[in-house]
């Protein structure tokens, strides 16, 4: 079925804080897929990591400080607002009552994806969404099991099966690998170094100006 809109990315994450490993992520998939937009999207509350350092508040203005000079990239705050734990499938669900003839694509690191049965209702994702699979060099898939079925099942080769369907493929892209952790940041700050060209100065300059990541809060 053809569509007359562009997909939209949505990448989601605790972004405690933002960094450019996720912002380049972001840009990347987006000018190789031909994305209408990227949604950044910060969790209020993850279901299975540990709560984050920053307030749903301040994750949400470091995202806006990060994207404010980009038009590809948007900071959707529809979790935070949402409040609760947050599940990818209430988000998805919503977005998709919004917009019902745009094709979605979930942006998820290989990581994550290996995790995909872990999820609250994963069944259901690719029934709304598509799932692109960001992975560095060198990576590596299962051959057997959940994730090598849903692989067999989903994996599109054609970029253009996300713009002419609603969801359900599953798209393996190359991403630049940049080894940057947002826990070695908030260490970073918390013993007074400079994490500059870690994160956008703009983040950078929000954190000092809130003392979002004191020794106290780490």
């Amino acid at each position: 079925m053809h569509q007359t809109h562009k997909a939209i990315g949505i990448l989601g994450g605790t972004f405690d804080p933002i960094h450019l490993g996720h912002l380049r992520m972001a840009i990347e998939l987006y000018e190789a897929l031909d994305l209408a937009r990227v949604n950044i999207t910060p969790t209020f509350k993850p279901m299975y990591r540990k709560q984050p350092v920053a307030s749903p508040a301040q994750r949400l203005e470091m995202v806006k400080c990060a994207v404010a000079d980009e038009p590809a990239l948007f900071a959707d705050d529809r979790e935070i607002r949402r409040n609760g734990i947050t599940y990818t499938i209430d988000t998805l669900l919503e977005m998709r009552a919004e917009i019902p003839e745009t094709p979605l694509c979930l942006l998820v690191g290989i990581d994550a994806f290996l995790g995909f049965p872990s999820w609250h209702r994963w069944t259901e994702i690719l029934d709304h969404a598509h799932i692109i699979v960001a992975h560095r060099p060198h990576y590596h898939l299962p051959h057997a099991g959940i994730i090598a079925d849903l692989i067999q099942s989903h994996l599109q080769k054609e970029i253009s099966f996300i713009h002419e369907n609603i969801s359900g493929g599953i798209l393996l892209r190359p991403i630049t690998a940049l080894e940057i952790s947002a826990t070695d940041i908030r260490k970073q700050i918390a013993m007074g170094r400079n994490p500059r060209y870690l994160l956008p100065d703009g983040v950078y300059d929000y954190i000092k100006q809130h003392g979002t990541y004191t020794i106290r809060s780490i």
